[in-house]
C-alpha cells in the first residue's frame, strides 16, 4: 500500500492503558512509529484531558483532567504490523475490542467519527470547565458578599458560568441569588 492508501483506512481506536500512565504510553508509541517508519500507519496518539476550575482552600485552581483515565486514543490502519506495534509498547494492556467470529483474536472495533470528533472539538476548546460540586437542593453557606453568612438552597447550577442560584430568606420571603461558585460553600 502507499501512503495515500494508508491514509483512506485511517481510524480511530481507543487503548487501554494502566491509570495515570496515559502520558507515557503516548510518548513511547509516538517514538516507536517513528523510529520504526511506521508514522504512516500510526497517524496520531491523542490522551484527550481538558482544564477544570475547581475551590482548593477558597482559591480558585486550575488543574488538568483527564478525560478517561487508562485510555488514550490511537488513530491509525489497523494491520498486523500496527496493531503488534501499539499492543506492544509499554503499558499498553489492550485495544477496545469485540470477539470476532470464527477468528483467534478480538478485533479492536474503531469510533466513529462523530464520537472522536466530538471528544477533539472539547479538548481543543481549552475553556476549562468549573468543577462546583453541588446540586440543586443543596443547603449552602454564603461565604462572601453582602449575603455573608447567610444559609440558603440550591435552587439552579450553570456550571458553564460557574455560578449558583441560591434561594434565601430575605424579610420572611425566599429570594433568588446569582452567585458565583466562589461564594458559596456545602452547610
Amino acid at each position: 500500500m502507499t501512503t495515500t492508501q494508508f491514509s483512506a483506512d485511517l481510524r480511530w481506536y481507543i487503548v487501554h492503558t494502566y491509570t495515570g500512565q496515559e502520558d507515557m504510553v503516548k510518548r513511547n508509541l509516538d517514538l516507536r512509529r517513528v523510529s520504526m517508519g511506521m508514522d504512516d500507519r500510526i497517524a496520531r496518539v491523542e490522551v484527550p484531558s481538558e482544564d477544570e476550575i475547581v475551590r482548593n482552600k477558597g482559591e480558585r485552581t486550575s488543574q488538568r483532567r483527564k478525560l478517561f483515565p487508562g485510555y488514550i486514543l490511537v488513530q491509525m490502519v489497523m494491520d498486523d504490523e500496527a496493531w503488534f506495534l501499539v499492543r506492544n509498547t509499554t503499558g499498553v494492556t489492550g485495544f477496545i475490542s469485540a470477539e470476532e467470529e470464527g477468528g483467534d483474536r478480538p478485533r479492536p472495533v474503531p469510533l466513529d467519527d462523530r464520537e472522536v470528533d466530538d471528544i477533539l472539538d472539547r479538548v481543543a476548546s481549552g475553556e476549562p470547565r468549573a468543577v462546583i460540586g453541588m446540586t440543586r437542593g443543596d443547603t449552602v453557606r454564603i461565604s462572601e458578599g453582602p449575603f455573608a453568612d447567610m444559609l440558603g438552597k440550591v435552587e439552579e447550577v450553570d456550571e458553564h458560568r460557574g455560578q449558583v442560584t441560591v434561594l434565601i430568606s430575605v424579610f420572611g420571603r425566599e429570594t433568588p441569588v446569582e452567585l458565583d461558585f466562589m461564594q458559596v460553600d456545602k452547610a
